[in-house]
């Protein structure tokens, strides 16, 4: 992984995770010194997150972790509600067992209920059965998009953790999708990935709604 790769791969972790939380100041010279990076790698790293949206870059003002909004929330479900499925089409038809078997793997490590870290275990599960889905597609564009898209909607996930309760049953339905996707029925995967995708929006709606977050 290059320099570059890894100033990444790592401020988008602490800003997805909230461990730069939304409006923040980003501090360049504090990234260097707790990532051990150079200003390179860094500035190239924060240029890309803003073409991401994770990042606002404010001309002689500097640069800030982007904010979190109800119209953010709707354009970004605009788009992954008709990306998402596709994705699963394009996986039905080109994905193979070593992706499925995968995707079994991940889903047998579901946590006991009521297990410690049991929401922040079931994100990491999520995410990998979207990875793992996207990289059946064999469309790089289409999953460089939605792996952009999920990690807006990923800090959607954490930054409303508490208000959204267990997760267990949205983790499930990825079960049901990878049945659907080893039986050959295509449709039925598509339909339950929109179903998902759809339902977390109403979710996360409900909780920005309840704690009164209105921002455009």
């Amino acid at each position: 992984m290059s320099l570059r790769d890894r100033a990444y791969t790592e401020i988008r972790e602490r800003i997805v995770s909230l461990g730069l939380p939304p409006g923040s100041t980003i501090d360049e010279a504090v990234l260097r010194e707790e990532l051990d990076l150079g200003r390179t790698p860094i500035r190239e790293a924060l240029l890309r997150l803003s073409e991401e949206g994770l990042v606002t870059i404010i001309p002689r003002r500097g640069m800030f972790v982007s904010d979190i909004g109800i119209k953010d929330l709707r354009q970004l479900f605009e788009i992954r509600v008709v990306m998402e499925p596709l994705a699963v089409r394009l996986a039905g038809q080109r994905g193979t067992e070593q992706h499925w078997a995968r995707m079994e793997e991940a889903l047998n490590s579901v946590p006991d209920a009521g297990s410690p870290l049991e929401n922040e275990q079931m994100i990491k599960i999520d995410e990998l059965c979207h990875s793992i889905i996207y990289d059946a597609a064999n469309n790089v564009y289409l999953s460089t998009t939605l792996s952009t898209l999920y990690a807006l909607s990923l800090r959607l996930w954490y930054y409303f953790l508490k208000e959204l309760g267990s997760m267990r049953g949205a983790i499930m339905e990825h079960r049901a999708m990878l049945e659907a996707l080893q039986a050959g029925d295509v449709d039925r995967a598509a339909t339950l990935m929109a179903r998902h995708v759809t339902v977390f929006q109403e979710e996360i709606q409900a909780a920005m709604v309840g704690q009164g977050t209105h921002r455009d």
